[in-house]
């Protein structure tokens, strides 16, 4: 379908209320040019009850209420969810092309993930032209980003065994990833209570759901925020910091634990890197949010 096609209907609607008006008298208040005809300068208002399709008094849109909630939707969130948005997700599907017409209109990308069933938007970026940007960018804490591996960690263990939904306690993540914080990250109140607001962003951001008190299903947006190859890139590099750690400690002390979540995943880092370690794959993966992180590129996030 061509943007002839999509914008068809509007131009014919608008073309018959320019037929009609021509057959009407001209106003009384229409501006006269010198030479006696009336001047298109302006165009006398409609009222709404004549004008079935307009939402508001001087709309001009062309897509129906429904739809533009959608779209609307899409601008606010981080990410639009099949299974959590059944029916904007439909909406979605049914007038997809209409809606990215309208993003690319504010040089913002849609990316639908029909596998995953997720929709999120990318800023367009370009060397060849310049793009003004409406979406800000904004990497996850180095909290966020050590709770996101670790649950990463988990969602690849458990579907790669079979399991059809992984979950996860919050005491087990906080326990796995407080191993990872440094001596200089404050006390250990304070890296609880870091871990517990990373879980509660993420489960706000749809990447994890609360299903009951303290137990988290990890949803496959995780898989979107952070992909295999960023994955992977980090467990190296998580290797590597627990080996320097190890040489550099009395005795070379490394808990079992995080030997057995360094191998399985990298569930962490110390002293932030892990978070510069992201930042450098924002084009790989979008973050959710709606923001450049490790995520399905980097998840652009609320308009600025």
């Amino acid at each position: 379908m061509t943007d002839e096609d999509v914008f068809a209907p509007s131009r014919a609607r608008h073309g018959a209320d320019a037929a009609a008006s021509s057959t009407t008298a001209p106003s009384p208040d229409a501006e006269v040019s010198p030479g006696g005809t009336e001047s298109s300068a302006f165009i006398a208002p409609v009222a709404m009850e004549n004008d079935p399709d307009a939402l508001f008094p001087g709309d001009r849109g062309i897509l129906d209420s429904e739809v533009r909630r959608v779209l609307v939707r899409i601008l606010q969130r981080r990410f639009l969810s099949a299974e959590n948005s059944p029916a904007e997700w439909k909406l979605l599907l049914e007038h997809q092309q209409m809606i990215e017409s309208r993003l690319n209109d504010l040089f913002v990308r849609l990316v639908v993930d029909h596998a995953r069933g997720v929709a999120y938007k990318e800023q367009v970026r370009s060397d060849e032209i310049d793009v003004p940007i409406l979406l800000k960018d904004e990497a996850y804490s180095r909290a966020e980003t050590l709770v996101l591996v670790y649950l990463r960690t988990v969602f690849q263990r458990e579907t790669t065994a079979g399991t059809a939904s992984a979950r996860v306690d919050v005491e087990e993540v906080e326990q796995t990833v407080l191993t990872y914080f440094a001596e200089t990250d404050g006390t250990r109140a304070s890296q609880q209570r870091a871990v517990r607001t990373a879980i509660a962003r993420l489960d706000r951001e749809g990447i994890i759901e609360e299903e009951s008190e303290g137990r988290y299903r990890i949803g496959p947006l995780i898989e979107v925020v952070l992909s295999a190859e960023t994955l992977r890139e980090l467990q190296l590099w998580l290797e590597e910091q627990t080996r320097d750690a190890d040489s550099s400690r009395e005795g070379g002390v490394v808990t079992s634990a995080s030997d057995e979540h360094t191998q399985d995943a990298g569930s962490s880092h110390e002293g932030g890197v892990l978070a510069s370690a992201l930042d450098e794959h924002t084009q790989d993966a979008e973050a959710a949010g709606d923001r450049e992180v490790a995520a399905s590129g980097t998840f652009e996030g609320d308009p600025r």
